[in-house]
């Protein structure tokens, strides 16, 4: 895992609060109350101390929406290498695993620094393109239909999850990207493995099982991207193929200012099986938690559909499926008026930013009108935006709308007490999720 660029690389150690910088002994974003529900907690920790150092986690911990925008608006002062870093250090045996020779994928997009991250995001781009995504609805669309469809002949109640929010957004990405529909059930296995991985605290063993499934998935992603170069279709994988044969950039000179490398191809396919699936899942769940419950707001969606595209961005201000990113101070310097010397991790608390009063009246009231809810910061925003943002509200919107169309007595089969949330500190959204109709 010490390969230059890596795409993942494990810290030898959790490091230590800098000096003056107020501290918290005991939370962790692991903690039970937290991952049950982080909002309440979230404000509270703001309240004390905007910045603060967090024990248990060994990062600087950002809560203020000013300061979290300062930081990705400084990727000079602020790294992004670490963010599908594990946070702690990896046990020797799953070390011994992913020092493998031939696991070698390497940072493409969320984590790899300027230059070469704004090269590479000129080919991934284009797979998102406006022209892709408007060709790409009027599929979603059916696929969700049919999905919705299988759903409703099963019967209600219905466990959501399984039904409908894994299935939807997984097929999606996996079509972007090419991968054959047999594959599915095993990529989201290998998908599952990664949040734990990058974002968790598994145990000795359940690391050393996640390190041999991605050693896997890595190898799988290669013998893709080797077949889609010798059979071309329309997908990212063949588009980025073509971008590669016509400019191998870093394969014919190292210091090439333009081009992808076939390594960096190979990474980029690793890397959006995840990212465009799992947390659209989530997304797609917390909009019906926040809908729901709230029956005025649901029937005025149901009564106009129109209102969904407005939905999905209050639910990702007020319920988010991304409630932290991470960064690494590059250099010395100061956030919130706390010296924080270069090579501090930081953790940046969404939770608590996307509920700050002094940004949104009465921020923990769920409101489908609200005008400023586009104002979140849930897809992190300047250079390293969501790549995958249009299409994740995409997804969202339309399954709202054929929901609310389908389906206008739709209800909540369960209550909060039933619900569990895999312990991670990003992502967030029910492992499963009752609903019902008629």
């Amino acid at each position: 895992m010490g390969k230059t660029n890596s795409y993942h690389q494990a810290p030898d150690s959790v490091a230590e609060a800098p000096p003056g910088c107020p501290m918290h002994a005991s939370w962790s974003p692991l903690d039970a109350d937290y991952l049950a529900d982080p909002y309440t907690i979230a404000s509270n920790l703001r309240d004390q101390h905007p910045v603060f150092w967090s024990e248990r986690l060994g990062h600087v911990v950002v809560t203020e929406m000013a300061d979290i925008e300062h930081i990705f608006m400084n990727p000079d002062i602020f790294g992004s290498t670490n963010v599908q870093d594990p946070i702690y250090p990896l046990c020797p045996a799953a070390a011994d695993i992913l020092a493998t020779p031939d696991f070698d994928p390497v940072a493409v997009m969320s984590n790899r620094p300027e230059p070469d991250h704004a090269r590479i995001r000129v080919f991934t781009r284009k797979g998102f393109s406006n022209r892709r995504l408007n060709s790409l609805e009027d599929y979603m669309r059916r696929r969700a239909s049919d999905i919705l469809d299988q759903m409703i002949a099963e019967g209600s109640p219905a466990e959501y999850v399984s039904s409908f929010a894994f299935p939807l957004p997984a097929e999606i990405v996996f079509r972007l990207i090419g991968f054959p529909e047999s594959d599915d059930a095993m990529i989201k296995k290998w998908c599952v493995n990664r949040r734990a991985f990058s974002w968790g605290e598994p145990t000795q063993a359940e690391q050393v099982e996640i390190a041999q499934g991605m050693i896997d998935y890595w190898r799988y992603c290669r013998e893709f991207v080797a077949k889609r170069k010798e059979e071309r279709a329309d997908d990212i994988t063949s588009e980025l193929i073509t971008a590669w044969e016509n400019d191998p950039g870093p394969d014919a000179d190292p210091t090439a200012a333009t081009g992808i490398s076939y390594r960096e191809v190979e990474s980029v396919v690793y890397g959006l099986s995840f990212a465009g699936h799992d947390p659209v899942t989530a997304l797609l769940c917390n909009t019906l938690l926040c809908l729901l419950p709230r029956r005025e707001q649901w029937n005025q969606l149901v009564a106009d559909p129109s209102l969904a595209a407005q939905a999905v961005d209050e639910t990702l201000r007020f319920e988010s499926s991304q409630i932290s990113w991470r960064r690494i101070a590059l250099v010395d310097t100061t956030v919130g008026g706390v010296d924080i010397p270069a090579g501090t991790r930081l953790f940046l608390n969404f939770a608590s930013a996307n509920r700050q009063s002094e940004l949104f009246e009465s921020p923990d009231d769920f409101d489908i009108n609200r005008s400023n809810a586009h104002q979140h910061i849930s897809f992190g925003k300047g250079i390293h935006f969501c790549l995958g943002s249009g299409l994740a509200r995409m997804e969202a919107r339309i399954a709202l709308e054929l929901l609310a169309e389908r389906l206008p007595s739709l209800r909540l089969a369960d209550d909060d007490s039933d619900r569990s949330y895999f312990p991670n500190i990003t992502f967030r959204g029910p492992e499963a999720l009752q609903v019902a109709w008629g």
